[in-house]
């Protein structure tokens, strides 16, 4: 399966439109992070390793909504940190909606049930529930005995008052073909979430966990194993079909930086999400002072392993978008 058939069409028009005005460098979706706070020490990521005084800032409402109309960005991925113990994170979801933006609000989900009330359903809204893996795999990824349980009741409660849920699994080099294929298949078919996302895991430096990333060849052969007999094609995966011929080794991409650019408490984060070569102020200033030429596979040796979603995404989608026979395959899931 593909991405939501509405997501696609936002995306299409709004590529002809940047095609139109002679743009070469454009944000498809920009990830937010109001602030750095979590209420987990998940192995994975090292946000929580900021400055104890930096924890404690939480990014005004306006200063969010103008990063996002700043970039002009049609879809808005919020993370952190936990996003929901920002105490104005529902205000930041309806004045982004309000603006025909596209939001996906990532969570663990352990506090989703004290604040669904907050929320209403919306055809451009979707929480985004990180589950790495079922419950034992899971709770140890995020070091948290209930972890898995607790994401799983909240997802429920999330679909029975009508909204739309969707999850993000990351992948390591100690996951299997099958530990992929048991996930994904609980998540389609038992907890039947509305689209999920997956990810290789990659170097993120600040990581407590420096161990297990995935290298390029590693991550090839797990997809595509996993990726056999069909499954590919029966899970609600929220990819283009090029990326996911990308994973499995079928096709080779070059990263796109800059499609998927990250805004924080800290700036404008050059120059990707995984990357910290500092902060730029102003959306303009990120886009015309960093040399993007000089970042992906081949191009710096941090770039060496990374098959990220947010640099090889961009590149697939816009690849799909401008090739008829690729948008087809998209339009069917193929």
């Amino acid at each position: 399966m593909a991405m939501p058939l509405r997501q696609t069409i936002r995306l299409g028009s709004y590529l002809m439109k940047q095609k139109l005005l002679r743009r070469d460098k454009f944000p498809l979706l920009v990830e937010l992070e109001p602030l750095f706070a979590c209420n987990l020490k998940c192995a994975g990521c090292g946000k929580i390793a900021q400055p104890a005084s930096l924890l404690k800032q939480r990014m005004p409402v306006e200063q969010a909504v103008g990063a996002i109309e700043e970039s002009g960005a049609p879809m808005v991925s919020i993370a952190g940190g936990e996003p929901l113990m920002h105490p104005q994170i529902d205000e930041i979801v309806r004045q982004l909606l309000a603006r025909n933006k596209i939001v996906f609000l990532c969570t663990n989900a352990l506090l989703l049930p004290k604040h669904l009330h907050k929320f209403k359903p919306h055809r451009n809204f979707s929480w985004m529930v990180h589950i790495d893996g079922l419950k034992e795999r899971h709770d140890e990824s995020v070091n948290k005995e209930g972890g898995f349980d607790g994401a799983v009741d909240a997802i429920k409660q999330a679909k029975a008052a009508g909204f739309r849920v969707m999850t993000n699994t990351t992948f390591f080099n100690t996951d299997t073909p099958q530990d992929v294929i048991g996930v994904l298949d609980y998540l389609n078919d038992d907890l039947h979430v509305d689209n999920m996302q997956i990810s290789p895991g990659y170097a993120y430096e600040k990581a407590p966990d420096q161990e297990h990333w995935l290298g390029v060849q590693e991550t090839r052969e797990l997809f595509q194993k996993a990726f056999g007999d069909g499954r590919r094609k029966k899970w609600r995966l929220n990819h283009s079909p090029v990326f996911l011929d990308f994973l499995e080794g079928k096709k080779d991409l070059g990263c796109t930086p800059w499609g998927i650019p990250s805004y924080s408490l800290l700036g404008w984060q050059k120059p990707c999400y995984l990357l910290d070569d500092g902060y730029a102020k102003t959306y303009k200033e990120l886009i015309e002072e960093t040399d993007w030429d000089s970042f992906g596979r081949g191009k710096d040796p941090r770039c060496a392993n990374c098959m990220a979603h947010c640099g090889y995404e961009p590149t697939a989608v816009i690849a799909t978008m401008g090739s008829l026979k690729e948008s087809l395959r998209a339009a069917v899931g193929a």
